[in-house]
């Protein structure tokens, strides 16, 4: 049976599959354990059991039909329809009805009863385990017979007895002793000696450096003039403009122009719109300012005044 196909490959994905109109299977995880009859070993697995009272459809078994088959969702619901039929017919024939690797529906005492197959498991995480038997351990056991083979051959500690050394050993290491203090004392008054030798060669070798600095020292006679450069700073805050440019380079450009005319032009610097301007001159007295600005209005209509602290 195909839709049993189905119901399997949905119950190693979901915990809850409803085969609509006849019931769900549920699986709940179950971990591993001991059978201590057996001493077999059961890995952690997804046990299935069946609720008949979960009928209504869901669409996860009928979605899942519909694209594994490429039919239509009405098609996938008529062909779970049928295969419920049969289950039914199967019933009444022979009473009871088995799904592929999922378990085993029979009637007991009138109601309908489900027996899961145990040898599948749907926990992928238990993919590849098997059950396996092992032998039991018996460590009383094994205990008990130690404390017998105690009790009947005790184990005695002998203390081990020392030897005597010889005389000649001893005084042989009272000399070795002897020797080692006396060289130990000697290299110390070695040490010191080449200690004072190194600092009077230090302290000659510093004599003679100094004796050579105060020769090398020397004083000039005719010092060179110091050089003074006088530039002019612009002031005022009666500024007349001559323009304002994006590019620095450009207005630098337009300020050696403006020299050459005859003017103080210079930069006034970047205003708030980023732009870098260049004024004919600057004035401290509003009435000099107004005056070049007519003077400049014959030669440039955009020039204009700005009053700005410098």
């Amino acid at each position: 049976m195909k839709i049993a196909n189905y119901i399997q490959d949905l119950l190693y994905r979901y915990e809850c599959v409803i085969l609509p109109g006849f019931g769900a299977f549920l699986s709940q995880k179950e971990p591993a354990f001991i059978d201590k009859d057996t001493q077999t070993f059961h890995p952690p697995k997804k046990v299935v059991s069946f609720n008949s009272q979960l009928r209504k459809n869901d669409g996860l078994l009928a979605n899942y039909i519909a694209a594994a088959q490429k039919v239509s969702y009405t098609t996938s619901v008529n062909m779970i329809a049928e295969f419920v039929e049969k289950l039914e017919e199967s019933f009444k024939e022979d009473g009871k009805v088995e799904l592929e690797n999922i378990g085993r529906f029979f009637y007991s005492e009138e109601k309908l009863q489900f027996e899961p197959f145990e040898h599948v498991n749907y926990l992928t995480d238990s993919f590849g385990l098997d059950s396996f038997k092992t032998s039991a351990i018996s460590r009383e056991t094994y205990k008990k017979q130690v404390e017998e083979l105690e009790e009947k051959a005790p184990i005695l500690f002998t203390p081990e007895r020392r030897r005597k050394a010889p005389a000649y050993l001893k005084y042989a290491a009272i000399g070795l002793i002897a020797l080692g203090i006396s060289g130990f004392a000697g290299l110390n008054i070695y040490s010191s000696q080449v200690s004072k030798h190194n600092i009077a060669e230090q302290q000659q070798a510093q004599e003679q450096l100094q004796e050579q600095i105060q020769q090398a020292t020397f004083v000039i006679d005719n010092p060179l003039p110091a050089v003074t450069f006088n530039v002019a700073k612009q002031t005022g805050s009666y500024h007349i403009v001559a323009g304002a440019f994006r590019v620095e380079e450009n207005a630098k450009t337009k300020v050696a122009e403006l020299r050459k005319e005859g003017f103080k032009a210079h930069l006034l610097g970047e205003n708030k719109y980023g732009l870098h301007q260049v004024v004919y001159a600057s004035h401290e007295k509003r009435r000099d300012a107004i005056n070049m600005l007519r003077e400049v209005k014959s030669i440039n209509e955009a020039a204009w005044l700005l009053v700005q602290e410098l």
